[in-house]
């Protein structure tokens, strides 16, 4: 995967409507917990969330397959972008990983998590997905704040600048002398780009209207 340029990071879309509102409440009870349970431990925050942000894609890739399949019709890139954002996603954990290894208690945290956020994500995205876009995308607003604050970190010299690890370089083309900061960079445009482009597809679907979107997507209940 090579670097991109970097999307807007003060994009912050206003809730337009009660399902809206409800996704950007559930995100913000949300960051509460985060905010309480981490603190400034930014890597270990890094490590336990980025096993929940690979969920979503992977999820409405899913889902927006079988749909596919029993409609015999086309998911218009839909799939591909959403399996690739779980990928990126995965690769975010494995980055982290060596940066800041989970203690034993937040390794049961990040198997509850999973275990909980995969089943209701499931049944949210089925019946409710353009929500659960809107959700997602909300969700990954507070994660362009959350490294922004980790860059913050860096820059204050609160957190070692270390070197960038070899899973890093390698899978943003960074070179020799990359940093953590530089890594930090890297993970933030992704996650607005995740922001922008679930921002997308819950518009798509509320033009389409409430039983179709792009030629057969998966429905909103």
């Amino acid at each position: 995967m090579t670097a991109r340029s970097e999307p807007d990071l003060n994009t912050r879309r206003a809730p337009q409507g009660v399902r809206d509102r409800i996704a950007l409440s559930m995100v913000r009870f949300m960051r509460v917990f985060a905010d309480l349970f981490f603190r400034k431990r930014y890597g270990h925050r890094a490590v336990v969330l980025e096993t929940v942000a690979a969920v979503p894609g992977m999820v409405g890739g899913l889902l927006q397959h079988l749909k596919c399949l029993r409609h015999i019709c086309e998911d218009q890139g839909w799939i591909r972008e959403l399996l690739d954002e779980a990928e990126n996603e995965r690769m975010h954990l494995m980055t982290f990983i060596h940066i800041a290894q989970p203690s034993a208690f937040e390794r049961v945290v990040i198997m509850i998590a999973q275990a909980f956020f995969y089943n209701a994500y499931f049944f949210f995205y089925l019946f409710a997905p353009r929500t659960a876009h809107r959700f997602v995308a909300y969700l990954e607003e507070e994660a362009v704040v959350s490294y922004t604050q980790y860059l913050a970190a860096i820059d204050s010299g609160a957190l070692e600048n270390v070197p960038a690890p070899d899973i890093a370089r390698e899978y943003w083309k960074m070179p020799a002398g990359a940093t953590l900061r530089d890594v930090v960079l890297q993970v933030r445009a992704d996650e607005a780009r995740h922001r922008d482009t679930n921002h997308e597809f819950a518009d798509a679907m509320t033009r389409s209207g409430p039983t179709r979107a792009r030629d057969g997507d998966v429905s909103e209940a």
